[in-house]
């Protein structure tokens, strides 16, 4: 059973009777005594790709989703859909940007750790590593000791993404993105 605890991105679950996974999510606190925290949910239905929003009460309880997981490699795009292998078998498969949900602005040539999901044999998602490595095409200069604190500047990355970065960063620089919230973890090393 899945709890409203045990909620991220990424966790499938059974809701409505069908396989769903979540897709994005905001907690909000009751600000009266009494009052039940509440999950936002988005939810996206992992047979037919249909979008569900949801406030989900703390508390509840979910089925869990049979799924397979095998190991698979990226192969590459064609713009509108996104073409794979799995690793066990070697059969190629290919999913279209609204199976991925977001998840093409991190997926670049070489990346590793990405899971091919199935359901009765047939790939219905991916599941990314927690960090990949994207370099940046397009940032604003850095300008050294402008501010004695921290700032963060908008950077483009070579998929698409946009990531606030730290002012060090310069165009061309590599950058660890976590791929759960999309954040700047560091420079790669």
């Amino acid at each position: 059973m899945i709890e409203t605890t045990d909620f991220k991105k990424g966790v499938c679950l059974v809701y409505k009777d069908e396989p769903c996974i979540i897709v994005d999510y905001t907690v909000s606190t009751p600000t009266a005594r009494g009052g039940n925290t509440i999950y936002k949910t988005k939810l996206r239905n992992l047979k037919t790709g249909q979008l569900y929003t949801d406030s989900i009460r703390s508390g509840e309880k979910f089925g869990d989703v049979d799924l397979e997981r095998h190991k698979a490699s990226y192969l590459y795009n064609d713009g509108s859909r996104w073409y794979f292998m799995d690793d066990e078998s070697y059969e190629q498969f290919d999913l279209g940007k609204e199976d991925l949900g977001g998840d093409e602005l991190y997926i670049t040539d070489g990346i590793e750790g990405i899971q091919a999901m199935l359901i009765d044999g047939v790939t219905v998602s991916i599941q990314l590593p927690l960090s990949v490595a994207l370099e940046v095409i397009e940032t604003d200069p850095s300008i050294k000791g402008a501010t004695a604190q921290a700032q963060l500047k908008p950077a483009v990355c070579s998929t698409g993404l946009n990531v606030p970065v730290p002012a060090y960063v310069e165009i061309g620089t590599r950058i660890k993105v976590d791929t759960r919230d999309g954040h700047f973890i560091e420079r790669e090393k």
